[in-house]
């Protein structure tokens, strides 16, 4: 019979998110967290889908959560949790969810099982923390794209020249993700997947990756500028990968179909408003 101090031993705690769950069995889950201290853990959560088991509403996606865990032969089990941030506004808003499981995704993406990235934590937190809050989530997740690329050590080299060095002047120049940065006109030439980056998109890549939030979130973007800038830094992440991501698919997905309700509503409206025309009348 294991003893009291060997069952001690076996047990650790972490601050913990949970970036996704898989059932297993009749009742049991198993998590993907990401922990402050001992990097993106596997864990296995005993009987957690069972309707008198207190730890349900701690183990959902997005939640930050103090866990007790008890190291296993081969998965270390859930046996306390207890939540820190809900975060239930970003679970019970589609569209915010939405953007949620592609910031959770990206994070899974781009860590490695047990290999701890304190600032990677802080940052997919204090994300998730404004998404919740009701930040502008574009924005919110641009920055959280080229902030998270810096601590995955692929950071583009947005003020020189890849080739020469030089500093980039304020112009059309061009970004070549296989390089890894941005190459003045002259050296893009021969470069066949560099892509032309406006002025505007520049100077906003470059004001994501070098300033705080706090300075960031009063950025408005235009439509155009906010779309390139989520396509160049989408093929650079993919790229980097080596895979597409699930999530944007949806993300795509919803965000046409609430165009086309928008649309639908506002044509809607504008029938019935004009002068003469009444709802439920006819020409008879």
């Amino acid at each position: 019979m294991e003893s009291e101090q060997t069952r001690r031993q076996r047990l650790y705690r972490v601050s913990a998110i949970v970036l996704k769950r898989r059932d297993m069995g009749e009742a049991d889950r198993l998590l993907t967290v990401l922990t402050r201290d001992r990097g993106k853990l596997t864990l296995l959560a005993k009987g957690v889908r069972k309707l008198a088991s207190r730890k349900a509403g701690h183990v959902e996606p997005f939640t930050h959560v103090d866990l007790l865990a008890a190291k296993g032969k081969s998965l270390d089990l859930v046996t306390q949790a207890e939540t820190l941030a809900a975060h239930r506004a970003l679970r019970e808003d589609l569209w915010r969810s939405a953007w949620g499981y592609y910031v959770v995704e990206l994070a899974d993406a781009f860590t490695q099982d047990a290999d701890p990235n304190e600032l990677l934590f802080d940052l997919l937190l204090e994300t998730l923390e404004r998404l919740d809050g009701g930040a502008e989530p574009a924005l919110t997740v641009r920055y959280y794209e080229v902030h998270l690329l810096a601590l995955a050590g692929y950071q583009p080299q947005l003020f020189r020249c890849i080739q020469c060095q030089e500093l980039l002047k304020p112009q059309v120049n061009f970004l070549s993700i296989e390089r890894g940065g941005i190459l003045c006109p002259q050296h893009a030439a021969h470069q066949a997947d560099a892509t032309a980056l406006s002025l505007p998109v520049q100077k906003v890549l470059r004001y994501l990756q070098t300033r705080e939030w706090e300075q960031v979130a009063p950025l408005r973007l235009g439509a155009e500028v906010s779309n390139q800038v989520e396509t160049l830094l989408g093929h650079y992440i993919v790229y980097h990968l080596e895979r597409s991501l699930r999530s944007p698919v949806f993300l795509d997905r919803l965000r046409q179909s609430l165009s086309a309700g928008a649309a639908t509503t506002t044509e809607q409206a504008t029938v019935d408003d004009e002068p003469g025309v009444a709802a439920g009348s006819s020409d008879r």
